[in-house]
Protein backbone atom coordinates (compact mmCIF):
# COMPACT_ATOMS: atom_id res chain seq x y z
CA UNK A 1 0.00 0.00 0.00
CA UNK A 2 1.51 3.50 -0.85
CA UNK A 3 1.92 6.02 1.94
CA UNK A 4 -0.57 7.88 0.60
CA UNK A 5 -2.97 4.71 1.50
CA UNK A 6 -1.50 4.20 4.78
CA UNK A 7 -1.84 8.34 5.60
CA UNK A 8 -5.67 7.51 4.47
CA UNK A 9 -6.27 4.68 6.76
CA UNK A 10 -4.38 6.10 9.50
CA UNK A 11 -6.64 9.26 9.48
CA UNK A 12 -9.99 7.02 9.68
CA UNK A 13 -8.68 4.98 12.60
CA UNK A 14 -7.50 8.11 14.64
CA UNK A 15 -11.40 9.68 13.92
CA UNK A 16 -9.70 12.56 12.22
CA UNK A 17 -12.61 12.74 9.89
CA UNK A 18 -14.96 13.03 12.65
CA UNK A 19 -13.31 15.35 15.04
CA UNK A 20 -13.17 17.63 11.64
CA UNK A 21 -16.89 16.59 10.81
CA UNK A 22 -18.04 20.70 10.19
CA UNK A 23 -15.25 20.19 7.63
CA UNK A 24 -15.89 17.12 6.33
CA UNK A 25 -19.36 18.58 5.40
CA UNK A 26 -18.34 21.07 3.88
CA UNK A 27 -16.48 19.62 1.59
CA UNK A 28 -18.84 16.94 0.88
CA UNK A 29 -21.58 19.94 -0.09
CA UNK A 30 -19.12 21.70 -2.31
CA UNK A 31 -18.78 18.61 -4.45
CA UNK A 32 -22.19 17.72 -4.51
CA UNK A 33 -23.33 20.93 -5.83
CA UNK A 34 -20.55 21.32 -8.24
CA UNK A 35 -21.69 17.76 -9.18
CA UNK A 36 -25.34 18.47 -9.59
CA UNK A 37 -24.21 20.70 -11.80
CA UNK A 38 -24.65 17.53 -14.94
CA UNK A 39 -27.75 16.94 -13.62
CA UNK A 40 -29.66 16.57 -10.40
CA UNK A 41 -30.66 12.98 -10.33
CA UNK A 42 -28.38 10.50 -8.63
CA UNK A 43 -29.63 7.96 -10.60
CA UNK A 44 -28.29 9.38 -14.02
CA UNK A 45 -25.33 11.16 -12.59
CA UNK A 46 -22.94 9.13 -11.18
CA UNK A 47 -20.65 11.79 -9.68
CA UNK A 48 -23.66 13.11 -7.88
CA UNK A 49 -24.40 9.31 -6.82
CA UNK A 50 -20.99 8.83 -5.38
CA UNK A 51 -20.97 12.37 -3.77
CA UNK A 52 -24.58 11.43 -1.90
CA UNK A 53 -23.30 8.04 -1.11
CA UNK A 54 -20.49 9.76 0.90
CA UNK A 55 -22.63 12.44 2.28
CA UNK A 56 -24.75 9.87 3.85
CA UNK A 57 -21.72 7.99 5.19
CA UNK A 58 -20.94 10.98 6.66
CA UNK A 59 -24.56 11.19 8.23
CA UNK A 60 -25.38 14.36 6.86
CA UNK A 61 -28.93 15.23 7.09
CA UNK A 62 -30.97 14.60 4.24
CA UNK A 63 -32.61 18.29 3.82
CA UNK A 64 -28.65 19.52 3.43
CA UNK A 65 -28.37 17.19 0.90
CA UNK A 66 -31.38 18.00 -0.73
CA UNK A 67 -30.29 22.21 -0.54
CA UNK A 68 -27.13 21.13 -2.30
CA UNK A 69 -28.09 19.57 -5.35
CA UNK A 70 -30.94 22.30 -5.93
CA UNK A 71 -28.08 24.88 -5.63
CA UNK A 72 -26.21 22.78 -8.05
CA UNK A 73 -29.27 22.47 -10.71
CA UNK A 74 -29.81 26.45 -9.78
CA UNK A 75 -33.28 25.71 -8.08
CA UNK A 76 -31.53 27.81 -4.96
CA UNK A 77 -29.12 30.64 -4.90
CA UNK A 78 -25.98 30.00 -4.06
CA UNK A 79 -22.08 30.23 -4.22
CA UNK A 80 -20.69 29.95 -7.64
CA UNK A 81 -17.59 27.34 -7.56
CA UNK A 82 -14.79 26.54 -10.16
CA UNK A 83 -12.95 23.19 -9.87
CA UNK A 84 -9.13 23.99 -9.87
CA UNK A 85 -6.25 21.14 -9.88
CA UNK A 86 -2.61 21.70 -9.07
CA UNK A 87 0.21 19.70 -9.54
CA UNK A 88 3.81 19.96 -7.93
CA UNK A 89 6.43 18.27 -5.69
CA UNK A 90 6.52 17.85 -2.40
CA UNK A 91 10.01 17.17 0.08
CA UNK A 92 12.21 14.54 -1.50
CA UNK A 93 10.41 15.42 -5.09
CA UNK A 94 7.42 13.34 -3.90
CA UNK A 95 4.20 14.20 -6.70
CA UNK A 96 1.45 15.80 -5.17
CA UNK A 97 -1.86 16.12 -6.97
CA UNK A 98 -4.35 18.56 -5.22
CA UNK A 99 -7.86 19.22 -6.08
CA UNK A 100 -10.08 22.19 -5.63
CA UNK A 101 -13.38 23.82 -5.28
CA UNK A 102 -13.32 27.58 -4.74
CA UNK A 103 -15.48 31.04 -5.51
CA UNK A 104 -12.05 32.86 -5.30
CA UNK A 105 -9.41 31.75 -7.86
CA UNK A 106 -6.90 33.79 -6.71
CA UNK A 107 -7.25 33.26 -3.08
CA UNK A 108 -6.48 29.42 -3.65
CA UNK A 109 -3.66 29.61 -6.03
CA UNK A 110 -2.11 32.18 -3.65
CA UNK A 111 -2.39 29.97 -0.64
CA UNK A 112 -1.50 26.96 -1.62
CA UNK A 113 1.52 27.98 -2.83
CA UNK A 114 2.03 29.40 -0.19
CA UNK A 115 1.60 25.75 1.61
CA UNK A 116 3.42 23.96 -1.03
CA UNK A 117 6.58 26.63 -0.72
CA UNK A 118 5.91 26.97 3.39
CA UNK A 119 6.37 23.10 3.40
CA UNK A 120 9.37 22.15 1.00
CA UNK A 121 7.77 21.85 -1.91
CA UNK A 122 6.50 23.77 -4.81
CA UNK A 123 3.78 24.01 -7.81
CA UNK A 124 4.57 22.27 -11.05
CA UNK A 125 3.08 22.72 -14.39
CA UNK A 126 0.10 21.22 -15.59
CA UNK A 127 0.65 17.26 -16.38
CA UNK A 128 3.88 17.96 -15.08
CA UNK A 129 2.88 14.66 -12.13
CA UNK A 130 -0.58 13.59 -13.57
CA UNK A 131 0.25 10.78 -15.69
CA UNK A 132 2.27 9.42 -12.46
CA UNK A 133 -1.55 8.59 -11.19
CA UNK A 134 -4.54 6.14 -12.50
CA UNK A 135 -7.92 6.46 -10.56
CA UNK A 136 -8.79 3.69 -8.80
CA UNK A 137 -11.61 2.51 -6.03
CA UNK A 138 -9.69 1.84 -2.86
CA UNK A 139 -11.46 0.02 0.30
CA UNK A 140 -9.90 -1.09 3.60
CA UNK A 141 -11.26 -3.59 5.31
CA UNK A 142 -9.69 -4.40 9.08
CA UNK A 143 -7.51 -7.81 8.91
CA UNK A 144 -9.96 -9.60 11.87
CA UNK A 145 -13.20 -8.47 10.16
CA UNK A 146 -12.91 -10.81 7.64
CA UNK A 147 -11.83 -14.29 6.10
CA UNK A 148 -9.53 -13.72 3.52
CA UNK A 149 -10.90 -16.12 0.96
CA UNK A 150 -14.73 -15.30 1.92
CA UNK A 151 -13.48 -11.54 1.01
CA UNK A 152 -11.75 -12.42 -2.20
CA UNK A 153 -14.54 -14.47 -3.59
CA UNK A 154 -17.18 -11.10 -2.63
CA UNK A 155 -14.59 -8.71 -4.27
CA UNK A 156 -14.55 -10.88 -7.42
CA UNK A 157 -17.96 -11.36 -7.82
CA UNK A 158 -18.57 -7.94 -7.31
CA UNK A 159 -16.45 -7.05 -10.24
CA UNK A 160 -13.32 -5.31 -8.30
CA UNK A 161 -9.67 -6.20 -9.44
CA UNK A 162 -7.44 -7.44 -6.23
CA UNK A 163 -7.11 -7.95 -2.73
CA UNK A 164 -3.76 -7.39 -1.19
CA UNK A 165 -2.45 -8.17 2.41
CA UNK A 166 -1.59 -5.21 3.89
CA UNK A 167 -0.77 -6.22 7.14
CA UNK A 168 -3.46 -5.39 9.64
CA UNK A 169 -5.91 -4.43 7.11
CA UNK A 170 -6.75 -6.29 3.69
CA UNK A 171 -6.83 -3.45 0.65
CA UNK A 172 -9.27 -3.95 -1.92
CA UNK A 173 -8.82 -2.18 -5.36
CA UNK A 174 -11.41 -1.74 -7.72
CA UNK A 175 -12.15 0.03 -11.23
CA UNK A 176 -13.75 3.44 -10.33
CA UNK A 177 -16.93 2.20 -12.17
CA UNK A 178 -17.09 -1.57 -9.92
CA UNK A 179 -16.64 0.83 -6.98
CA UNK A 180 -20.22 1.11 -5.90
CA UNK A 181 -20.85 -2.86 -6.57
CA UNK A 182 -17.89 -4.02 -4.96
CA UNK A 183 -18.79 -1.48 -1.75
CA UNK A 184 -22.17 -2.38 -1.40
CA UNK A 185 -21.35 -5.90 -1.66
CA UNK A 186 -19.02 -5.05 1.09
CA UNK A 187 -21.63 -3.72 3.29
CA UNK A 188 -24.50 -6.30 2.60
CA UNK A 189 -22.09 -8.57 3.80
CA UNK A 190 -21.82 -6.56 7.17
CA UNK A 191 -17.92 -6.17 6.83
CA UNK A 192 -16.70 -3.24 8.49
CA UNK A 193 -13.86 -1.19 6.04
CA UNK A 194 -11.57 1.90 7.73
CA UNK A 195 -11.94 3.73 4.18
CA UNK A 196 -13.56 3.58 1.08
CA UNK A 197 -12.88 6.21 -1.12
CA UNK A 198 -12.28 6.44 -5.46
CA UNK A 199 -8.89 8.52 -5.12
CA UNK A 200 -6.00 8.47 -7.31
CA UNK A 201 -3.08 5.45 -6.72
CA UNK A 202 0.32 6.07 -8.22
CA UNK A 203 2.29 3.92 -10.79
CA UNK A 204 5.85 4.52 -8.85
CA UNK A 205 6.45 5.58 -5.29
CA UNK A 206 9.05 7.90 -3.51
CA UNK A 207 10.52 6.35 -0.29
CA UNK A 208 10.71 9.17 2.72
CA UNK A 209 12.91 8.88 5.87
CA UNK A 210 13.43 11.09 8.43
CA UNK A 211 13.12 14.72 8.54
CA UNK A 212 11.78 14.88 4.93
CA UNK A 213 9.27 12.33 5.79
CA UNK A 214 7.91 14.48 8.44
CA UNK A 215 7.77 17.56 6.02
CA UNK A 216 5.64 15.66 3.82
CA UNK A 217 3.11 15.22 6.64
CA UNK A 218 3.09 18.62 7.60
CA UNK A 219 2.36 19.52 3.67
CA UNK A 220 -0.68 17.03 3.66
CA UNK A 221 -2.00 18.69 6.62
CA UNK A 222 -1.62 21.93 5.52
CA UNK A 223 -3.50 21.19 2.24
CA UNK A 224 -5.90 18.99 3.92
CA UNK A 225 -6.92 21.47 6.18
CA UNK A 226 -7.38 24.45 3.69
CA UNK A 227 -11.44 24.84 3.02
CA UNK A 228 -10.94 24.94 -0.38
CA UNK A 229 -8.86 21.43 -0.75
CA UNK A 230 -10.74 18.76 -1.91
CA UNK A 231 -8.90 15.81 -2.37
CA UNK A 232 -5.53 15.38 -2.39
CA UNK A 233 -2.94 12.45 -3.65
CA UNK A 234 0.68 11.82 -3.35
CA UNK A 235 3.06 9.06 -4.51
CA UNK A 236 5.71 8.97 -1.43
CA UNK A 237 5.61 5.86 0.60
CA UNK A 238 7.67 5.49 3.99
CA UNK A 239 7.43 2.39 6.75
CA UNK A 240 4.53 2.31 8.81
CA UNK A 241 5.90 2.46 11.83
CA UNK A 242 7.64 5.74 10.80
CA UNK A 243 3.74 7.11 9.61
CA UNK A 244 2.25 6.25 12.77
CA UNK A 245 5.11 8.48 14.60
CA UNK A 246 4.87 11.40 12.10
CA UNK A 247 1.34 11.79 11.98
CA UNK A 248 1.20 11.41 15.95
Amino acid sequence: MSGHSKWATIKHKKGALDAKRGKAFTRLIKEITIAAKAGGDPDGNPRLRTAVAAAKAENMPADNIKRAIQRGTGELPGAIYEEITFEGYGPGGVAVIVETTTDNRNRTVSEVRHAFSKNGGNLGESNSVRFMFTKKGVIAVPRAAADEDKLMNIVLEAGGDDLNDEGDTWEIITDPSAFDAVAEAIRNAKIETVMSEVTMIATTYTKLEGSAASQMIRLLEALEDHDDVQNVYSNFDMDAKQLEEVAG
